[in-house]
């Protein structure tokens, strides 16, 4: 990868030695896998060793993923303190995460309480079985488009099981649209943007919020953010 081009491709919300806060793209990786295609995390490192002029390898520290066709705010440690501080306190759910997603149908209730219990199989896929882990997160209807019969639903996670948002929502008849896993058959883009983090900073202390609309495509065109 030739200099600069991270750089440019990069959008950081925010950094200091401690942390960076990026926008991860939709249809990237947060981490390599068996793909080889390129990913968040690497990006990040490489952003990094350009913009500082570091030798050698550069420390980033993965806190947390998102699902490859997801977009959002990831936070990423520049140090083993900030990663094990950050970690510690995701656990603790000290963490504030919020997520757009378009559905199909509309909810019963404008707002509500999902809880199910959830098991991730060997295929990769996650159901709803007693046999899984607890799942738990909070939705809002923000508007319904009568024309399409889509909702556009505010979601703050609890919990942060696999594919959570997207098995829930599936399981009740309102999958996301453009799922192609749990959904209906619909090619288009998944419908699902993590437009919110909020956090303590590892080192200060500090409350850190950051937002982003989801990008102006697909199923969000319809509806006004």
């Amino acid at each position: 990868m030739e200099d600069g081009k991270v750089m440019s491709k990069l959008n950081v919300l925010y950094e200091d030695n401690h942390i960076i806060v990026v926008e991860k793209p939709i249809n990237i990786l947060s981490q390599s896998d068996a793909t080889g295609d390129l990913d968040l995390l690497t990006m990040v490192k490489q952003y990094v060793k350009e913009k500082y002029n570091k030798p050698g390898n550069v420390y980033i520290g993965l806190i947390h993923r998102l699902d490859r066709p997801v977009g959002g705010i990831m936070v990423f440690a520049r140090s083993s303190k900030a990663a094990s501080r950050l970690n510690k306190q995701q656990i603790e759910h000290g963490f504030e995460k919020r997520y757009l997603a378009v559905i199909n149908g509309v909810m019963d209730k404008k707002s509500g309480v999902l809880v199910d219990k959830l098991e991730k199989c060997s295929d990769g896929k996650t159901i709803v079985s007693n046999e899984g882990k607890e799942a738990i997160l909070n939705y809002t209807v923000l508007d319904v488009n009568k024309k399409t019969n889509h909702s556009l639903v505010d979601i703050k996670l609890e919990t942060g099981r696999h594919h959570q948002i997207r098995v829930q929502f599936a399981s009740r008849g309102h999958s996301l649209c453009g799922d192609q896993r749990y959904g209906m058959f619909d090619k288009s883009q998944l419908a699902l943007y993590a437009y919110k983090l909020a956090f303590f900073h590892p080192i200060t202390k500090e409350r850190l919020e950051f937002r982003l609309n989801p990008p102006k495509m697909g199923y969000w065109t319809e509806f006004t953010m």
